[in-house]
């Protein structure tokens, strides 16, 4: 296949310019098309994403994987309510905040304006190609998308869905281009195009983003694993932490903010963890437990200590008892990846206490894990969960896909 990605990106260097001057009722009109293309040709694209999973199983690929690589008329509505969630949303390009008058004079204030062009790298989820797309225009932002090769039927499906949209309002489509070619030799040479390209968003394994941050010529705003903890509180409600506990670690099990660790305290470890235990067993979790709650569980193995860095992705999980709120705390400042922690706890205080000190981009007093989403936190979709502490923490909206500048009012001032 022919394909040259430094002319992509400076065909979406182009497009960048026409999307930056975009009024938010026609950037709203175009997501509204995107998000009716999804469910009329939801066929289509269901199709392509059987083609996908065919060739994941024959390839091996996991059931963590597969799970994240299958599309439903189901998750393909979901994906389009997002869309249509992100064009309701107020539009921040053109805003300006803070206007305020200086000694000399003059208003200074700041207005948000688009990044320009980014650059998303992911595996295997076909759904980042219509969030990512949809965000990045809703911010006025041209993009490049590099999926991966277990995707690429899907995501080009999907492509089509977002340039008959973008056609029919007289739009480039240039605006998102999608990688139809999965070799290793366009990733490698698009890191390199900073002349063309603002920002690149790595989402998928540890691997991939330390590869591409340590590659990229680009500006590069990381998404690494996501080991979340739940930390069960002496003052914990017993039956709501097990909520927490069951629906962090069971309800998906191949997603970031699934529960990779649980750390429970030693006043409340004699009744809770029993009741952890028989939920494990039932739900046929794999523990890997610390000497002292090791005996708690029946075919649990002893601990070491990658377990406490490990991001399991499956029916799996690593638990410790700790002897107070401190050790919980020292705990997460040693381990935790900065994505997502929970405390189970019905002392207000200490509540309270754990959100100031836990520095995490996500942290939570009595909610799952799972709710570490940005379309649950109010977002309508993310591009990824930033664990770089830039611009950007936690689960990237549109307004994280926005930067400021300067705005300068006088009336013939000049600096004495």
């Amino acid at each position: 296949m022919s394909f040259s990605i430094k002319e992509m990106a400076q065909k979406a260097r182009v497009a960048s310019r026409q999307l930056a001057k975009l009024s938010a009722q026609k950037k709203n009109a175009v997501l509204a098309s995107i998000a009716d293309n999804l469910v009329s040709m939801s066929d289509r694209i269901l199709a392509a994403n059987q083609q996908d999973l065919a060739n994941g199983r024959a390839a091996g690929l996991s059931e963590a994987m597969l799970d994240r690589l299958a599309l439903t008329e189901q998750s393909l509505a979901g994906i389009a309510g997002a869309v249509r969630q992100i064009a309701s949303q107020d539009d921040p390009v053109g805003s300006i905040r803070d206007i305020r008058r200086q000694p000399s004079g003059i208003d200074v204030g700041k207005m948000r304006i688009p990044l320009g062009v980014i650059a998303m790298i992911y595996e295997s989820r076909p759904n980042v190609t219509i969030d990512a797309a949809a965000l990045c225009f809703k911010a006025g932002n041209a993009v490049v998308l590099r999926g991966g090769k277990e995707a690429l039927h899907s995501n080009l499906a999907l492509a089509e869905c977002i340039h008959l949209a973008l056609q029919a309002h007289g739009l480039d489509p240039h605006a998102v281009v999608v990688i139809p070619d999965p070799d290793r030799a366009i990733m490698n040479e698009l890191m390199t195009l900073n002349q063309y390209i603002d920002l690149i968003i790595p989402r998928g394994g540890e691997g991939l983003i330390r590869f591409v941050s340590e590659n990229s010529r680009i500006p590069v705003i990381q998404h690494f694993k996501g080991v979340c903890h739940l930390y069960v509180d002496k003052a914990a409600d017993e039956v709501k932490a097990l909520g927490l506990l069951t629906n962090g670690k069971t309800q998906r099990t191949g997603v970031c903010n699934a529960l990779e660790t649980l750390l429970v305290h030693k006043e409340i470890a004699p009744t809770f963890l029993p009741m952890a235990a028989a939920m494990f067993d039932e739900r046929k979790v794999r523990v890997h437990a610390c000497a002292q709650s090791l005996g708690y569980f029946h075919n649990a193995e002893p601990a070491s200590e990658a377990d406490w860095d490990a991001e399991y992705l499956a029916l799996e999980i690593a638990v410790r008892i700790v002897d107070d709120y401190q050790q919980a705390v020292e705990h997460l400042e040693q381990y935790s990846s900065g994505h997502t922690e929970v405390i189970a706890t019905q002392d207000y205080s200490t509540a309270q206490q754990f959100i100031r000190d836990i520095n995490s981009a996500v942290v939570m007093a009595n909610a799952s894990s799972r709710f570490s989403d940005g379309g649950e936190l109010g977002l309508g979709a993310e591009i990824g969960i930033s664990t770089s502490k830039l611009h950007a923490y936690g689960p990237m909206g549109v307004e994280s896909l926005t930067t400021e500048k300067f705005v300068v009012l006088g009336d013939g001032h000049i600096r004495q």
